[in-house]
């Protein structure tokens, strides 16, 4: 058995735990590992202390690795140990307490300190940094007991710790130097619209001031300023930038600048001795950021266990800002000189700015305030350092309003998905498809994607949804998704009594944990505002999910299908004809007879769709939309010796009056004419079987992956009947069910008895009818149709972005 080396990691924090999570990958046999860390706590994730501060997470959920983690591993932890020396020639660390412990390799991530201005008065009681869990839970103390709070610095991390303290009911002043907030992320204009949304959510601001002096005795009392003004406060946070932790350079050969200084291989001039994360120097930059530091440790894994690396070469950045209501990103360089140039646009009526700033012909840097949904996709052509001579600027400019997660299909398996951790798609869908995986939690666990800043978890969960396609399910085992606890029936009640008309508003109102959401509650919620106020609620397509945005669903190669509207089965030449001339111009791969006795064309290009659309003048079957969607026939009485009803003329009659009424999920009918029920009509959510005396009515039959029978809930008469008992039905499972639940389960959580007394009741009969009526009354509108009359959305879904 050979000896493993020794290996010491001086700091806890999550640059030099990534580096030891990649070693252990890589060869978890190398090395004894010892972790010493200052503080008391096993390893956290410090970009998440402001969601704290703001309450929206607890100390315990931003634990990383908990305690079991090291033992798991075999690693030993010293906490709240803080080293005190190194001797670099016997190669020996030495703890606080005195302990002695050798090394063979040395990792120092001791990480950095708040940056604290040096003014006088600055060791008074309430004058702190904002850097650790002790510095957020002793600011929340301060909050139950005082009043007035100044934050110095109006940079990311300031910005959210005064959010976070005005969230505590703190009256807060937002002192910065520079003319505008985040100078070096946002240009004037983005800083300007930043500072506009804060101060509409309560935060004051003094812009261009600088602290001469903190006033106070013992307790800080107030602020003075190189102007002469002063303001009062109760608590002072500075914020204004970071300084690396190289303290324990002191007595060592080890060269230091800002930083440890490290070569490409994070290797400090002292051979065995490393560094890693903001405590490191590398080409001059010391960088403040997760995603940097996650890359230097990959590199400095790879050095340890003795593989080949590429060096690391320095880190392109971006920004996001964690205060709800203040969507920005900011990555590269954003300021214009005589080689960068920069392309804007802005829209007044929804305060969104972008601008992308360009060097050589490639992207040079991007600022996005408002709408930061295309941040991903900026920040993928800034890294591969992708030439922009095919690309349209109008197009590089555009945003799709309608494409909230971005285009999952359109994006390439090596796009990065998660900056933080440099997770790509094409990791992402494989974790998915080999390990099972169905929830963002679970991508997160095995992957990292979405364990850092978190931003990037609705993308994730759009890659769950586009992978898994309807095995995908929207519900979470309490709250309808992570982001709440609340469930379906609390949020309908809620936006009920407290007449909420948007997600946003929802969202706020409603407490949600994450104030943002998830791909998981924006439909759920769009749904149920829909359902609510059919009339009064505008639709919010952008949280609809990518099939029901581009009307077609999403094929595996990324192509789309396009099916047209055959009701009840029936179509004529003419159709026929039509549809035989566009596939064939349009160079279709597949035309296929589909289950739903519709005519599909699939494998057709984005950029065709309309034009198929156009050409074929036919009414989109909504076959993508949890929604009504066909009805399944017979042929019929007038056709069949055994046929007792005119099945194909009643599946018309239903197909054209509820066709494009939304549901929580989809909703297929079936008409047979005989008992022998060539439909399948058992397994419909509303099936029908023609018999001597009417029509037996079945309900909440499911095929798909988990077949279950319908019910036999009454026989009706007449065809008029028929229609009723299928409008009352409808409009009670619009109103009962749980986004994304089908009939079956519905039925079942329901009770069957309950559901067919309501439906079989008359009086309660017609009322749910009429409310369908009202839902219904102009909202039946072919979608392409109204696709192929807006140019701008047309241009906007269905343009290919390259030239």
């Amino acid at each position: 058995m050979k000896n493993k080396e020794r290996l010491v990691m001086i700091g806890n924090g999550m640059a030099g735990i990534r580096t030891l999570e990649e070693i252990l990958e890589r060869d978890a046999d190398l090395y004894d590992i010892t972790v010493i860390g200052e503080e008391n706590y096993p390893n956290y994730n410090r970009i998440m202390l402001s969601n704290i501060l703001q309450k929206k997470m607890t100390t315990d959920e931003i634990i990383m690795n908990e305690y079991s983690w090291y033992q798991e591993n075999g690693v030993t932890l010293i906490n709240g140990n803080p080293i005190e020396k190194i001797d670099t020639i016997i190669k020996c660390v030495y703890t606080k307490d005195g302990q002695e412990i050798g090394y063979d390799k040395l990792i120092l991530a001791t990480g950095s300190r708040a940056f604290m201005l040096p003014v006088e008065g600055i060791h008074l009681e309430g004058v702190l940094g904002f850097r650790t869990i002790d510095d957020t839970e002793m600011m929340l103390d301060i909050s139950k007991n005082y009043h007035k709070a100044v934050v110095i610095g109006g940079g990311l991390l300031g910005l959210e710790a005064a959010k976070g303290l005005h969230d505590q009911g703190m009256d807060v002043t937002v002192v910065h130097l520079a003319e505008w907030l985040m100078e070096t992320q946002l240009d004037r204009r983005a800083g300007q619209l930043l500072q506009t949304d804060l101060e509409a959510q309560g935060l004051k601001f003094a812009i261009g001031k600088a602290t001469s002096r903190i006033i106070g005795e013992k307790r800080v009392t107030g602020l003075e300023f190189t102007d002469g003004t002063q303001l009062d406060t109760d608590l002072v946070v500075m914020s204004i930038g970071i300084r690396p932790e190289i303290s324990l350079a002191n007595g060592t050969p080890l060269e230091v600048n800002r930083g440890f200084v490290v070569n490409d291989y994070l290797e400090t001039t002292i051979t065995d001795i490393y560094a890693v994360g903001e405590c490191c120097e590398h080409r001059g930059i010391a960088y403040g950021l997760v995603a940097p530091l996650y890359e230097q440790g990959k590199v400095l894994a790879d050095r340890l266990t003795y593989r080949e690396t590429a060096p690391y070469e320095g880190s392109k950045m971006f920004t996001q800002l964690k205060v709800s209501g203040c969507d920005l990103f900011s990555a590269g360089s954003i300021v214009e000189n005589d080689e960068i140039k920069g392309v804007e646009s802005f829209d007044g009526t929804t305060n969104s700015y972008k601008k992308i700033f360009i060097k050589d012909g490639k992207l040079a840097g991007v600022v996005l305030y408002g709408d930061t949904v295309e941040g991903n996709r900026y920040y993928n052509i800034l890294k591969k350092e992708e030439a922009l001579t095919d690309y349209k600027m109008v197009s590089l400019l555009y945003t799709g309003e309608d494409d909230l997660g971005g285009d999952i299909s359109a994006m390439s398996d090596d796009e990065t998905v998660c900056g933080c951790n440099g997770v790509s798609k094409g990791t992402i869908v494989q974790a998915i498809q080999e390990k099972g995986l169905t929830t963002v939690a679970e991508v997160t666990a095995q992957t990292k994607a979405g364990n850092s800043c978190g931003k990037c978890k609705g993308v994730v969960g759009d890659i769950l949804a586009y992978t898994l396609g309807d095995d995908f399910q929207a519900a979470g085992p309490t709250g309808i998704c992570g982001c709440t606890t609340l469930t379906r029936d609390q949020i309908v009640i809620g936006i009920r009594q407290k007449e909420l008309k948007s997600i946003k508003e929802v969202r706020h109102v409603l407490n949600f944990d994450n104030l943002d959401g998830c791909p998981n509650c924006h439909p759920a919620l769009n749904y149920y505002l829909n359902m609510i106020y059919p009339h009064e609620h505008e639709d919010e397509k952008a949280s609809r999910y990518v099939n029901e945005r581009m009307h077609g669903n999403i094929q595996k190669d990324g192509t789309y299908s396009v099916i047209p509207r055959m009701r009840g089965g029936k179509t004529n030449p003419q159709q026929l004809m039509k549809i035989a001339q566009v596939a064939e111009k349009y160079d279709v791969p597949l035309v296929k007879i589909t289950g739903s006795q519709r005519i599909g064309l699939y494998g057709v290009k984005k950029e065709d769709m309309p034009k198929i659309w156009e050409e074929l003048d036919m009414t989109s079957a909504s076959a993508y939309a949890k929604a009504f969607r066909s009805v399944k026939t017979c042929v019929g009485k007038n056709h069949c010796r055994f046929g007792t009803q005119d099945s194909m003329g009643l599946g018309i009659k239903l197909e054209t009056k509820f066709e494009f009424i939304d549901t929580p999920h989809k909703f297929k009918m079936g008409i047979s004419a005989c008992p022998r029920s060539c439909v399948e009509s058992g397994v419909k959510d509303f099936g029908v079987i023609g018999v001597e005396n009417g029509f037996q009515i079945y309900i909440g039959g499911n095929g798909g992956t988990e077949i279950k029978e319908g019910r036999l809930l009454t026989t009706a008469e007449t065809e008029e009947e028929v229609i009723e008992l299928c409008g009352a039905m409808l409009q009670y499972y619009r109103e009962t069910g749980i986004y994304a639940e089908r009939t079956a389960p519905w039925l079942d959580r329901m009770g069957f008895e309950k559901v067919q007394e309501i439906l079989l009741n008359k009086e309660v009969r017609s009322e749910l009818n009429m409310e369908l009526e009202k839902a219904m009354d102009g909202k039946q509108v072919n979608p392409w149709e109204q696709i192929l009359q807006d140019k701008k959305k047309k241009a906007e879904l269905y343009t290919v972005e390259r030239a």
